[in-house]
């Protein structure tokens, strides 16, 4: 989506929500061929192709807006490459065929896969940077956390809404030596953090159910193409979220420039991170607090899946049984 507001197309149809977890589940089944043989590339690059064959079927007229690359950066699923039929709705598609390649590559738990589909015009365009985020659950009043104030004010705000001491909120942030500050503040403030290596598209996710996770709210500085994918799950979900990219470089703001945005500095809220209609869906790769890995049986692979969709409210989990041969070439 631009900075000048661009106009959005008819709602996704919904009957797109099972074709979008074809999608992931075959990208993640590809990816888990590859699980624990420590080759992150290789990894990526299975998932990458699979997710590409499956979309180049679907009955959509799409423009990856998310990608693996900028244009022309990246063999595919680039940022403005066209994919689907040409046939049916004008899309806007985010995809990370792959979140938590290093997770993959060492059998560690929460690599996903993981796409949107949105109206045209929908989703911003961000380049490959960093995005300083903030997300929580629904049932908070609007602006109730913000990026403006101090990690500190945030978890205490966090805390007086949940009508819970500080001690009782936990922050989910990215294990970083660039979080180091934000970390001690946060334990400061007498909350508690829970780190993670990578995957913080399910991160944010987790802030939504926090009964279920344990996960209060999300902090800190991850890629900014992962914040768009996070941000049209969180439609779907409920809940709050802002971003601000982190264009602190000439080449930075350049390419920032080029995909649309003119203000270096804004602050995004939710909606415009993802608006319109949006349809998003997650298959695990490894197991994980989110979603169960890809399952190998003797004669069957077995999968599980989330897909949410923001105009109906509807997340649904759906546990997959596919021949041996499902996501091979």
């Amino acid at each position: 989506m631009t900075e000048t507001g661009l106009s959005r197309s008819q709602p996704v149809p919904r009957t797109l929500a099972l074709e979008l977890a074809r999608v992931t589940e075959r990208a993640a089944v590809a990816a888990a061929r590859l699980r624990g043989k420590g080759d992150e590339k290789a990894a990526d690059q299975a998932a990458v192709d699979a997710m590409r064959a499956e979309l180049a079927g679907l009955p959509i007229s799409g423009t990856v807006v998310i990608g693996e690359g900028e244009r022309d950066e990246a063999p595919m699923l680039f940022i403005g490459e066209k994919l689907g039929s040409g046939e049916g709705p004008e899309v806007d598609i985010a995809v990370d065929p792959l979140e938590g390649t290093t997770l993959c590559a060492k059998d560690m738990p929460g690599a996903i896969a993981v796409m949107a589909l949105a109206q045209r015009g929908s989703l911003l365009a961000a380049p490959d940077v960093y995005m300083q985020k903030i997300a929580i659950g629904p049932g908070y009043p609007s602006g109730l956390v913000d990026l403006d104030v101090s990690p500190m004010q945030n978890i205490r705000a966090l805390a007086r809404a949940k009508g819970c001491p500080t001690d009782q909120i936990t922050a989910l942030i990215l294990d970083r030596p660039r979080h180091a500050a934000l970390i001690a503040e946060v334990r400061e403030a007498g909350a508690s953090v829970r780190l993670i290596t990578d995957g913080d598209v399910a991160g944010i996710i987790f802030t939504a159910s926090p009964e279920e996770t344990g996960v209060d709210i999300y902090l800190g500085t991850g890629a900014a193409p992962e914040g768009v994918l996070a941000a049209a799950a969180m439609r779907c979900m409920g809940g709050q979220m802002q971003g601000r990219l982190i264009l602190d470089t000439s080449e930075r703001r350049r390419r920032a420039q080029e995909m649309g945005i003119r203000d270096f500095d804004r602050k995004y809220e939710l909606t415009d991170l993802a608006g319109g209609d949006v349809i998003v869906a997650a298959t695990g790769v490894t197991d994980g607090s989110l979603l169960k890995g890809v399952r190998f049986r003797q004669d069957r692979i077995q999968t599980e899946t989330l897909v949410f969709r923001s105009e109906a409210g509807t997340i649904r989990r759906i546990v997959g049984e596919h021949r041996r041969d499902f996501g091979r070439p």
